[in-house]
């Protein structure tokens, strides 16, 4: 993500100038428009090469650079650099998000207890939650959360439930 950032950051600086120069040689002003748009869209324009090459053709890096490259086919250099920067800045966006998603539901897995105080006869016995078996008898103490859904068999209390339904808020149970 850092990388895209700075190739961002270089290809706008690199465009501002080109859009704002004016000079006496036809050929500075393309020029720099391409210099800006290697920047910003040159790993776009390799990873199309790349696919294409793989037989995946029409995928989004494909039609980018077909775009932009069209843009600058017909001289409108200055779209072509836009349509990438603005493409790039997007991506940028998406994988922020994307990373913050997995951040969440890596924080939300998590929440699930590492154990189950299973009851036998009077002693109790920490077990991995996957070891527990159907009519195993579990105690939950105070503080802790649920391991497994299941049923209160004596007892009222708040509970947080958050590891099985993800609700952060503690909800009262009594026996049954």
């Amino acid at each position: 993500m850092k990388k895209r950032l700075w190739r961002i950051i270089i290809g706008a600086l690199l465009f501002v100038p080109a859009l704002i120069i004016k000079p006496s040689d036809e050929w500075i002003k393309p020029a720099l428009f391409a210099v800006a748009y290697l920047a910003v869209g040159g790993d776009v324009a390799l990873r199309a090469v790349k696919n294409i090459v793989h037989g995946r053709v029409f995928d989004e890096n494909f039609l980018m650079g077909l775009a932009t490259i069209g843009a600058f086919c017909i001289g409108k250099y200055a779209e072509g650099v836009e349509v990438m920067l603005f493409y790039q800045i997007g991506e940028l966006f998406q994988s922020y998000a994307v990373e913050k998603s997995r951040k969440s539901i890596a924080s939300l897995m998590d929440i699930r207890p590492d154990y189950a105080n299973v009851k036998c006869g009077e002693e109790l016995i920490k077990t991995d939650p996957y070891d527990v078996k159907v009519g195993d008898i579990i105690v939950i103490k105070a503080g802790e959360r649920i391991p497994l859904d299941s049923r209160v068999l004596d007892g009222n209390s708040m509970i947080d439930t958050s590891a099985l339904t993800g609700e952060s808020l503690p909800r009262e149970v009594s026996e049954g």
